[in-house]
């Protein structure tokens, strides 16, 4: 078999020849390579729902809970990838968040707990990914012709046709160079956001500045545990260990720096689009910035700033969803490729190209037919990418490293893990209310 000594390492630890981790996690990778795919699923398109995170939380706690959530996912990924660089020391490098759970915890938590989070949490991003992407068409569109007929499903099925495309790519560390150039565009549109915010903002027709907060009582608390689960949901990533597979052995220390990479651009362009937004908008902020810019579909900026920002936030929204998709597409390779023989055999190729078509259009059947998707995906954030990326890291760390508990490592743990699971728990129960009040609103293949 045709294969670098990387992948061959990567084999030879192993139980068993996997054809999900030789053909789509392949181990050549630098920690810069690791800092791209890293920037790319947590620096996305849904850091612009942050001005209204912040419009529900106020100046105060908004700012603090960016912060903690910039903090504790640091930490968490940083703990994350040491059990893994502890277990490829021992020689079985694990590849996969269900192999972590399953070596760790018991195989029952890898097959039905983790494992079925996980693909809900990544095939929901790339879902969510495939309406984004109809709707910064349809943005465009209107941008051009104030009396168009076309509709939203249409935008998305384009989109969708796009992503047919991409998700071919064969391997996780075949996206480097697309997710270099999804970095450079997410700080593009962040900065056009941010620029955009400061103009209205200044400007003579700008609104009266608001930061007190809508709600009262019960609406203010569950807004609350909304804005903390959109905030949640900004910093989640899903998919750690399979970037770290990405990385050429040895992997010890590069994966810190692949984080530093990611996190400066995370600082960069979280708090600059948050605070600048609120600051424009108050607590008149909407689901997403960039809707502020265009209210009533009169633009409060130049043409061609909305046509930049949207065709910016286009293009990395289309990384982004290719990103999510290779935890499903490596699960399909496992299931449907033959590793004892070339990946691009025809034997191999004509699988992948069935059944990776077939799940992007799936995605896009139903980001077409119900675009508010952005209420469900809300309860898959609290569900999936809090106990995902806050409350099993330091799980796995506490139960690998087993620190004294008398010290302050096993017990700083176990405090983020209590937090964080009721965090979940109350977070799932707002966004499942929050379902239930806008469902009057919901019909299939909405223009919205």
């Amino acid at each position: 078999m045709d294969t670098s000594e990387n992948d061959k390492g990567v084999a030879n630890s192993s139980k068993e020849l996997d054809a999900g981790a030789l053909f789509v996690l392949k181990s050549r990778g630098s920690w810069l390579h690791c800092g791209y795919h890293l920037t790319t699923s947590i620096v996305a398109p849904a850091l612009l729902s942050l001005p209204y995170a912040l419009s529900l939380l106020g100046w105060f706690a908004g700012v603090v809970c960016l912060t903690i959530g910039a903090l504790v996912t640091f930490y968490s990924y940083n703990l994350l990838s040491l059990v893994l660089e502890h277990h490829a020391q021992l020689g079985h490098r694990q590849l996969r968040f269900r192999d972590m759970a399953k070596d760790i915890l018991g195989p029952g938590w890898g097959k039905y707990f983790v494992g079925p989070i996980q693909f809900g949490v990544c095939y929901g991003a790339v879902i969510a990914g495939v309406l984004l992407g109809g709707q910064s068409l349809k943005f465009i569109y209107l941008l051009s012709t104030s009396h168009g007929t076309m509709e939203l499903y249409q935008f998305v099925t384009i989109f969708g046709i796009l992503m047919l495309v991409l998700a071919q790519i064969p391997s996780f560390h075949s996206l480097r160079h697309i997710n270099l150039v999804s970095l450079i565009l997410s700080l593009a549109y962040s900065a056009c956001a941010m620029a955009g915010s400061i103009y209205i903002g200044h400007s003579k027709n700008a609104q009266a500045k608001d930061y007190s907060i809508n709600e009262r009582g019960w609406n203010r608390l569950f807004g609350s545990l909304n804005a903390i689960s959109i905030i949640a949901t900004t910093y989640g990533n899903g998919i750690i260990p399979e970037i770290q597979a990405t990385i050429a052995a040895p992997a010890k220390g590069k994966m810190f720096k692949g984080l530093l990479v990611c996190y400066a651009v995370v600082a960069t362009t979280f708090f600059s689009v948050a605070i600048s937004g609120y600051w424009a908008f108050g607590n008149q902020a909407k689901g997403t910035v960039l809707m502020n810019f265009m209210p009533d579909d009169k633009p409060l900026l130049p043409f061609w700033v909305l046509l930049m920002t949207n065709v910016f936030t286009l293009l990395q929204v289309a990384a982004v969803t290719v990103v999510y998709l290779q935890p499903t597409n490596e699960v399909l390779e496992q299931k449907l490729a033959d590793a004892k023989i070339d990946q691009f055999s025809i034997r191999n190729m004509v699988p992948r190209l069935i059944f990776r078509s077939l799940s992007v259009v799936i995605a896009t059947t139903i980001a077409a037919m119900f675009p508010f998707f952005g209420d469900l995906n809300a309860v898959i954030g609290a569900f999936g990418f809090i106990p995902l990326d806050f409350i099993l890291p330091v799980v796995f760390y506490n139960v690998t490293f087993r620190p004294s508990k008398q010290g302050l490592m096993f017990w700083g743990n176990t405090l983020v893990a209590i937090i964080f699971s009721a965090l979940g728990v109350l977070g799932t129960i707002s966004s499942i209310r929050q379902i239930v009040i806008d469902a009057n609103t919901y019909s299939l293949f909405a223009n919205v």
